[in-house]
């Protein structure tokens, strides 16, 4: 595993769970906003993180921490995720994956396997617009597979968006619900301009509170259960 980063200790990245968090380095996607440049851009990257290491600080925490998050970059890119989760799940940890939805099939493998707990399925765009705030080339059905397979599998998960409303505006928020209706849960996050992939979006506005409570209710309206971070 390329391991960019590690969190020994979070309170609200896995639902209802202490964990700790592992950040994968790599992504086939490059989000403009995304706020960890240093885990996306190879020329970013800072001093990897061995695997051992990150095993062994996770069995020095059993009895404290009930969960592991792994997120990235994109974990789903990585050969031996699957490898890894079964190393975590061995210390007794339930296991959190988030991603980007860009690789169904091993999202498909983990699920079929029983080896996730929960899932954090990033839903960035209309599928009509995914190229172009993501900068990458995906089959359009890619990421509806994803949500169908999340869906389906009965895994705890949320959808997630990030909103900044110059890239999505509030219509392409709407057209997205009809991607993900039936989600247990779709998280608005809000787009903070502290650091991101592409300088230039530092400077855009983010969505005010009463922007924020508008959309939370017309997402609402349509029933699905929404909340805004």
């Amino acid at each position: 595993m390329r391991i960019g980063g590690f969190q020994s200790f979070s309170l609200n990245e896995f639902p209802d769970r202490i964990s700790a968090v592992v950040f994968c380095q790599g992504c086939n996607f490059r989000c403009p906003y995304c706020h960890n440049p240093e885990l996306v851009d190879p020329a970013r990257y800072t001093t990897s993180w061995p695997e051992d290491r990150v095993m062994d600080e996770l069995a020095a925490r059993r009895g404290r921490l009930q969960g592991v998050v792994i997120t990235g970059g994109e974990p789903a890119l990585q050969e031996d995720l699957e490898t890894f989760i079964r190393k975590v799940r061995g210390l007794g940890f339930a296991v959190k994956l988030d991603t980007n939805g860009s690789n169904p099939d091993a999202l498909e493998r983990l699920l079929s396997a029983g080896l996730l707990d929960h899932v954090g399925l990033d839903v960035k765009a209309p599928l009509r617009e995914y190229a172009a705030l993501t900068r990458a080339e995906i089959p359009p059905n890619t990421i509806t597979r994803s949500i169908f397979t999340v869906l389906a599998s009965g895994v705890d998960h949320e959808m997630r968006t990030t909103w900044l409303p110059s890239l999505l505006p509030r219509a392409d928020l709407l057209e997205i619900a009809g991607m993900v209706r039936g989600c247990r849960l779709w998280v608005i996050q809000r787009f903070v301009p502290s650091k991101a992939l592409d300088p230039a979006v530092l400077s855009e506005r983010s969505p005010d509170d009463v922007q924020l409570a508008e959309i939370k209710t017309a997402i609402e309206a349509l029933g699905i259960r929404c909340l805004v971070r």
